[in-house]
């Protein structure tokens, strides 16, 4: 059994759509990222999981449980982080802990979770005084505190600093180890990559996608090589994208990107060298779940602007 079995999912408010039949399934033990734009109803999606929001139609079950009918049972094996989650300013880690835990038939140990969660010298401070990334494995301990054997993290590492997001990450990673299935909402691609066993992303209320982070980016219209560089002489972009390797070629300032297929780079390096072109302060790189959500959730077709007819301008192509 799946621990989390959405079915076309539907959630209006006000003759506003929010989500238009969303459908998932998420295996036991699995770490499952939702992405999307602002707006793109993945906070309705895991309200609506949690019990917290009713569905206008659909079918949700967490561990078999509905949402909606079991939420005293689901409230014993189901963990939430919500991304607007906030405690009273003076309440003291550890009373937060210990009323969290007094919800729950069979609650972690608050001093082990302290521990866990790097909290012990920090029990007795009051939440208004801890800093973002503390607030944040206050959090996930909050969301532990049930033992539960599903828990959903909705925009768990937001305003965070690299550092401290990093530190969330192992966090994560922790929760996983325990054998706890992870439902992870993020905008950040490179939290899904890291994290995410599969991804679903979501535009406009709908899923546009479902698959591994490296199948999502694999399977991309931009899918293969991308090279950026500085032409030392006038580069015409319409005679980049008449290469068949070549799928896109934009402008950025003084320099090109190009991206292609795997043999793109070679096809575009002998082009240049025919025309005694050299490409400095040259960059390679793999095209990334980045490029893919982009394109997944671009509503202008991916193109903007004409062929490049001559020099390093020419706005940007593609096909």
């Amino acid at each position: 059994m799946p621990a989390i079995e959405v079915s076309h999912l539907s959630k209006s408010y006000h003759g506003t759509t929010a989500v238009a039949d969303v459908s998932f399934e998420v295996g036991a033990g699995e770490i499952f990222g939702i992405l999307g734009p602002n707006g793109a109803g993945k906070t309705t999606t895991v309200e609506c999981i949690s019990g917290l929001r009713t569905p206008d139609s659909g079918r949700i079950r967490v561990l078999g449980l509905d949402p909606h009918h079991d939420r005293e049972a689901l409230r014993q094996v189901l963990g939430v982080q919500l991304q607007e989650s906030q405690l009273p300013g003076k309440i003291r880690v550890r009373e937060a802990l210990e009323l969290y835990a007094s919800f729950y038939t069979d609650p972690a140990d608050v001093d082990q979770l302290l521990e866990q969660w790097g909290l012990a010298d920090k029990a007795a401070s009051r939440f208004g005084k801890l800093s973002g990334g503390q607030k944040q494995r206050l959090a996930v301990a909050l969301a532990m505190v049930g033992n539960p054997r599903v828990v959903v993290l909705d925009e768990l590492t937001t305003g965070l600093d690299p550092h401290a997001r990093r530190t969330a990450w192992g966090l994560v990673e922790q929760i996983r180890a325990a054998g706890v299935t992870v439902l992870l909402v993020t905008h950040f691609m490179e939290e899904a990559e890291r994290l995410c066993d599969r991804v679903a992303v979501i535009d406009r209320g709908r899923v546009a996608a479902l698959d591994t982070p490296a199948g999502l980016a694999a399977r991309g219209p931009a899918a293969g090589q991308r090279m950026r560089f500085r032409p030392s002489a006038p580069v015409a972009g319409a005679d980049l994208l008449a290469l068949p390797e070549v799928s896109r070629v934009e402008q950025h300032g003084s320099h090109l990107e190009v991206t292609g297929d795997a043999d793109m780079i070679s096809a575009v390096t002998a082009y240049l060298a025919r025309r005694q072109i050299i490409a400095a302060e040259l960059r390679v790189e793999q095209t990334s779940l980045d490029d893919a959500f982009i394109a997944l959730t671009s509503h202008d077709g991916g193109i903007s602007g004409s062929p490049a007819e001559a020099g390093v301008g020419g706005g940007t192509a593609g096909r």
